[in-house]
C-alpha cells in the first residue's frame, strides 16, 4: 500500500469587504461599522482594512435566526474528542479558558449530542465514502444547528524506536515475531483508521502482539514506544518528533472541530479563532510537523 501524503488544499477563504458585506447583509455601511465597534459581528483587520469572512458571516446570520424552537441553556467550557498536539498547545496559548476531555471522537461525538462539551475534536473516516467526519455517518445529522469548522490536514503513519531494532518499514512488518505493537482505545479516530488500514493491506489484527493498555492520546502512545514499552504504533508525526521516534508516513487524515452553532461565537472559541490567525501559530504548526493548516477556521459544513 502507498503512503498517502499528498497535500490536501481546498479553496480559501472568501472575504468581503465593508461595502461588500453591507450589499450581503441588506444593511447600510455606517450599520456595519457600528456592529464592528461593538464587536458584534466577525471581521478582522489587514493592514488597518476591515475584512468579512463570508462563512463566518453565514454562521453569525444563522445564530441569530428568530423562531429557533430549541432552548438554549450554556454548555460546559469543555474541549473534547480526539487529541491533537497543536490543538492542545493553542488552546492553552489563545487563552480560551477551555478545559480538555480528549478520550476519543468517539467519545466527542457523544459529548456533543449530550450537550456535554462546547467543541469537539474529530477524525473520523467514513468507510463508504472514504470522506472525514460527515455527520450523517457519525450520528449527528439530525443536529439542526450543527457546524464542522476545519482545524488540519495531519500525517498519520507508524512511529518506532529510534534505533528500529526489529527494522519496520511498514505494515506487514508489524505481523512479526516479537514486535509489541501500542494501540489506541476503541472509540479513537486513530484506532479505526488502524483497522482500516491492516484491513486495506491484508493483514489479520488478531496476528499482531498488541499491549494489553490502550493508549489514550497520540502523545500517550509516542511515550509507550519512547519508554521501550512497545516497539511501534499509529501516531500523527508531530508526535513522533516530540519523542524523538522514527516516523513511516502512511495516510493524510483530515481534522475538524464540531460544534453546536452558537458556540462558535462564544469567547473562547472566538479566542482560539482569532489566535489561528497569528503567525505564532503557523510557526508552531511548522515546528512540530506534519501539518498542512492551509486551510484551518473554514467553515465545512452549516446545518
Amino acid at each position: 500500500m502507498q503512503p498517502e501524503t499528498a497535500v490536501h488544499r481546498d479553496t480559501r477563504f472568501h472575504f468581503l469587504t465593508t461595502a461588500e458585506v453591507a450589499e450581503y447583509l441588506r444593511l447600510k455601511e455606517r450599520k456595519v461599522y457600528e456592529l464592528v465597534r461593538q464587536d458584534a459581528i466577525p471581521y478582522t483587520r489587514v493592514t488597518g482594512k476591515l475584512l468579512f469572512p463570508r462563512e463566518s458571516i453565514d454562521l453569525w446570520v444563522m445564530n441569530h435566526l428568530a423562531g429557533d424552537e430549541r432552548v438554549a441553556r450554556p454548555l460546559p467550557a469543555v474541549a473534547a474528542g480526539s487529541h491533537d498536539p497543536l490543538l492542545d498547545w493553542s488552546l492553552r496559548e489563545s487563552g480560551a479558558d477551555l478545559a480538555t476531555l480528549f478520550h476519543g471522537s468517539g467519545d466527542g461525538v457523544r459529548r456533543l449530542l449530550e450537550d456535554g462539551a462546547m467543541l469537539a475534536g474529530l477524525h473520523l473516516r467514513d468507510s463508504d465514502s472514504g470522506g472525514y467526519n460527515e455527520p450523517a455517518s457519525l450520528g449527528l445529522g439530525g443536529m439542526r444547528d450543527l457546524v464542522v469548522i476545519h482545524w488540519a490536514w495531519r500525517r498519520q503513519g507508524l512511529v518506532v524506536q529510534r534505533d528500529n531494532p526489529h527494522g519496520v518499514q511498514g505494515l506487514a512488518d508489524l505481523a512479526a515475531t516479537g514486535v509489541r505493537v501500542a494501540q489506541r482505545q476503541p472509540e479513537a479516530g486513530a484506532e479505526a483508521l488502524f483497522r482500516w488500514l491492516l484491513a486495506a493491506a491484508g493483514i489479520e489484527r488478531e496476528h499482531l502482539q498488541l499491549m494489553p493498555h490502550p493508549c489514550r492520546s497520540e502523545d500517550d502512545l509516542a511515550l509507550a514506544v519512547s519508554n521501550g514499552e512497545a516497539d511501534a504504533g499509529l501516531a500523527i508525526e508531530a508526535s513522533a518528533r516530540r519523542h524523538g521516534l522514527v516516523f513511516i508516513p502512511l495516510h493524510s487524515e483530515r481534522f475538524d472541530l464540531a460544534m453546536r452553532r452558537r458556540s462558535y461565537f462564544e469567547a473562547p472559541v472566538q479566542a482560539l479563532m482569532a489566535f489561528v490567525r497569528t503567525a505564532r501559530f503557523r510557526e508552531r504548526a511548522e515546528a512540530m510537523g506534519g501539518y498542512d493548516i492551509s486551510d484551518t477556521g473554514r467553515v465545512l459544513y452549516n446545518a
